[in-house]
């Protein structure tokens, strides 16, 4: 059967619950509905069924306790070879049955600002991951790394941006991956995974019949994709602080190079671990998951990482720079302002003594009798600045 002329139109399904107007965003109350379900099919699957009812009935997903805290959501990407589907599980409602895929789909769960234990174990126990693992995923600081536990891998990662004020924040990133499964997590809704999510659904002879290894490389792909933006932006900060280096309205402009020094480090301390683990799944194959063509995948991965050490590492040295030039120009600064007033120094001292001489109260003083002395002290004063003044204009002090 052709595939190309058996195409279903995307089906739409709505919840007549959801047809209620949304209130601001202050009291917003999750919609549990499928955002955007549809199917493509050539023929027709029975009804997907529903994971077991194993998540308590007053089981929701948990709404931010702040303003500040990250929204809570979980998304569902279900596909296969025929088949295309994506549902949406976000904040503030009883949490419904999660669809489970059918034979031959490949099921991605991505899981965002997810804190609560217990809707993670019901949630993951399907699926038979570990308990350390899921207090990995709820632990704020990870080190990149990769655990093998047989049926699955599990991958943490580090995610950086930059606020508007200018700070490096990070993010922590976790994948796990099955033969007919990967899921993810992360702490903040910073839209990581949005766009890959948006163009599965919008090229789906890119996605349609791949394996969890082909959806796990772009997920890896994504994630050092988005180290490209940070260093990009750093690097912008680096050539403004370069350009600014030599002005003197900048006067905060040591503890900014310090800033790009320290965030020089944090980025480093990431991609050196994360190398690692590029490595062991591209280069070394140590992982039954990732065999033949996604090995390929992986490799441009760990290039990019690669590339991403190597213009941090020259970000680094120009950064380090900067900072021994910036302190130098200071010293040089220093020096010439001290000359300046070493050599009003050396006018004045002579001066003063002139002065201090016939300022003295003694009564045999002859000079301060004489009818021009005044005038001669004045242009014997005026003698010693213009003397000084030629010397040190012929040192080049001036």
């Amino acid at each position: 059967m052709n595939f190309q002329t058996t195409l279903v139109p995307a089906l739409l399904c709505y919840n007549a619950n959801h047809l209620k107007p949304r209130s601001s965003e202050k009291t917003f109350r999750f919609q549990t509905t499928f955002k955007h379900t549809f199917s493509i099919m050539m023929n027709t699957p029975p009804a997907p069924e529903k994971i077991p009812a194993e998540i308590p009935q007053d089981q929701t997903v948990p709404r931010s306790n702040t303003d500040n805290a990250p929204r809570s959501a979980i998304h569902q990407t279900l596909y296969s070879t025929d088949t295309f589907a994506q549902h949406d599980y976000l904040a503030g409602k009883k949490l419904p049955d999660i669809v489970r895929p059918q034979a031959g789909q490949t099921n991605w769960l991505h899981f965002v600002g997810i804190n609560n234990a217990a809707l993670l174990k019901h949630t993951l126990e399907p699926y038979g991951i570990h308990e350390l693992v899921i207090e990995d995923i709820l632990s704020r600081k990870q080190r990149p790394k990769i655990e093998d536990y047989g049926n699955y891998l599990f991958i943490a990662a580090q995610v950086y941006h930059y606020t508007a004020a200018g700070k490096l924040n990070s993010d922590q990133v976790y994948l796990i991956i099955g033969k007919d499964f990967v899921l993810s997590f992360q702490q903040k809704p910073l839209g990581l995974f949005s766009q890959l999510r948006r163009q599965m659904s919008e090229n789906l002879r890119g996605i349609l019949g791949k394996n969890t290894a082909f959806l796990a490389y772009c997920l890896l792909d994504r994630i050092v994709d988005d180290y490209f933006i940070v260093l990009e932006e750093y690097n912008n900060r680096v050539e403004a602080i370069d350009k600014s280096l030599f002005k003197n309205e900048n006067s905060d402009i040591l503890g900014k190079i310090h800033r790009l020094k320290r965030d020089a480090v944090r980025l480093r301390r990431t991609l050196l671990p994360l190398r690692d683990v590029f490595y062991q799944l591209a280069v070394r194959g140590d992982f039954a998951i990732f065999k033949g063509e996604s090995t390929v995948y992986l490799r441009d991965v760990y290039d990019h990482n690669m590339q991403l050490l190597e213009s941090l590492d020259a970000s680094r040295d120009m950064v380090l720079s900067m900072m021994d030039i910036y302190l130098s120009f200071q010293s040089n600064r220093m020096n010439q302002q001290m000359r300046v007033l070493t050599v009003i120094t050396i006018i004045f001292m002579p001066l003063t003594v002139i002065t201090g001489i016939y300022g003295m109260n003694f009564d045999n003083m002859p000079e301060l009798h004489w009818h021009y002395g005044y005038f001669m002290v004045l242009g014997l004063m005026l003698c010693i600045i213009v003397g000084l003044l030629i010397f040190f204009s012929r040192r080049k002090w001036l």
